[in-house]
């Protein structure tokens, strides 16, 4: 089991063990939650991250009496290894039809999430996510919940945080330059970056779409040298941020540079570029500082620093269980509308995410999370802003902001 609580909390895991033990009469069938992720192919590392996190938290939930309204029932998790949207359908099916699960978890990715959610939608099944795209709760759908901010929202934050820090540092901005991957993810998060670069008055001088898993960053790269931009946003995911990142070192371009989360906020980012890593902004869901004591015990077992996909996939399982718990049923509408209704603050994987807690408004996206800043310093991330999330200071162009 994963070794994260305080003795508080191992006690009560005991406490629940020996209550199951004296009453076995109690015990029920699982209740089965599918979870659809790309464990293979180029996001395979996403995927087994938000698997890490799904299984800790059911393993801890599990541990602690499992859904004490169905007599101690144990949550049961059925995965289906989706590395692009055009299996999402059909994996997305099975977990339904021939699995009988009662809710689906996933899939990181935004389009793989816009494919499965269609089949959860026709099929009156509830599913909770993590992907970005606005489209997702933007659809007028009943079953579907994002745990976090919409795409839009993160790229009109990632612009603005910015330039809050550029002023602090005393550093104009006269000019931004825009990278971004063509999936649904880049495209909604550029377009809040436009938007936001637009209200501030402030030229966008690249602005750029490209194909994922660009093979040559050069002419991009280029473009951006000969821009004068004072900032750089690339929207991308774990591969094509090494690029773009790799790139510009290479040439010695050492303006700010933004990332859009995705692969900017992963252990791999920092070993894949080792020093020229340091000082990378991004845009982030959640940091792991947040939760300090959940965080050491994760990267004692694991040997890296927990990623946000652990933390916002570990907090949506434990709001499902929750839910299941709450509608004393394994009956998938009763089990969407306890979502709908439950807001859980301040416990668990719940007190990471920026807002401190799982909740939903009438089109099921976040009503409490907001993205944050967190910058690269040496082979950890830092959450530099806003400044009442801060752990440490931000430095921007070398000066560091008190």
């Amino acid at each position: 089991m994963f070794s994260m609580w305080h003795r508080g909390g191992l006690q009560a895991c005991a406490a629940a063990m020996a209550l199951s033990a004296v009453t076995p009469a109690l015990a029920q069938e699982p209740v089965k939650i599918g979870v659809v992720l790309p464990l293979s192919g180029p996001n395979a590392q996403f995927g087994v991250n938000s698997r890490a996190g799904i299984e800790i938290a059911t393993t801890l939930f599990n541990a602690t009496g499992g859904i004490k309204s169905l007599g101690g029932a144990k949550i049961e998790l059925v995965f289906a290894d989706v590395p692009s949207p055009n299996t999402a359908a059909a994996a997305t099916q099975r977990l339904i039809s021939q699995d009988k699960v009662s809710g689906v978890l996933g899939a990181f990715v935004s389009s793989i999430t816009l494919a499965a959610s269609e089949v959860t939608e026709r099929a009156g099944v509830p599913m909770i996510t993590h992907s970005f795209a606005d489209q997702i709760t933007a659809r007028g759908y009943k079953y579907i919940f994002q745990v976090s901010a919409k795409a839009t929202t993160y790229g009109e934050a990632q612009f603005d945080y910015a330039v809050a820090l550029a002023k602090k540092a005393n550093t104009p901005v006269n000019k931004v330059a825009i990278f971004y991957e063509d999936t649904a993810y880049g495209t909604a998060q550029a377009k809040g970056l436009r938007d936001a670069a637009k209200r501030a008055g402030i030229p966008v001088v690249i602005d750029e779409a490209y194909p994922l898993g660009v093979t040559d960053v050069a002419p991009l790269i280029n473009k951006l040298r000969t821009s004068g931009a004072d900032i750089v946003f690339p929207v991308s995911y774990f591969n094509d941020a090494l690029q773009i990142i790799r790139a510009m070192r290479q040439q010695k371009l050492e303006i700010p540079t933004v990332g859009g989360a995705a692969g900017y906020i992963i252990p791999d980012f920092f070993k894949g570029l080792g020093e020229y890593s340091e000082g990378v902004f991004s845009i982030a869901p959640a940091n792991y500082d947040f939760i300090p004591r959940l965080a050491e015990s994760y990267k004692n077992q694991y040997g890296s620093f927990m990623t946000h996909e652990v933390i916002m996939y570990a907090a949506a399982l434990e709001h499902m269980a929750k839910a299941i718990d709450t509608a004393k049923s394994r009956d998938p509408e009763k089990i969407r509308d306890a979502i709908a209704a439950l807001k859980i603050c301040g416990t668990g994987f719940a007190a990471g995410i920026p807002g401190g807690c799982t909740a939903f408004d009438g089109n099921g996206l976040s009503s409490t999370a907001y993205p944050i800043f967190v910058q690269w310093r040496g082979d950890n991330l830092v959450t530099v802003y806003p400044d009442k999330d801060a752990k440490g200071s931000a430095i921007w162009s070398g000066k560091p902001l008190n």
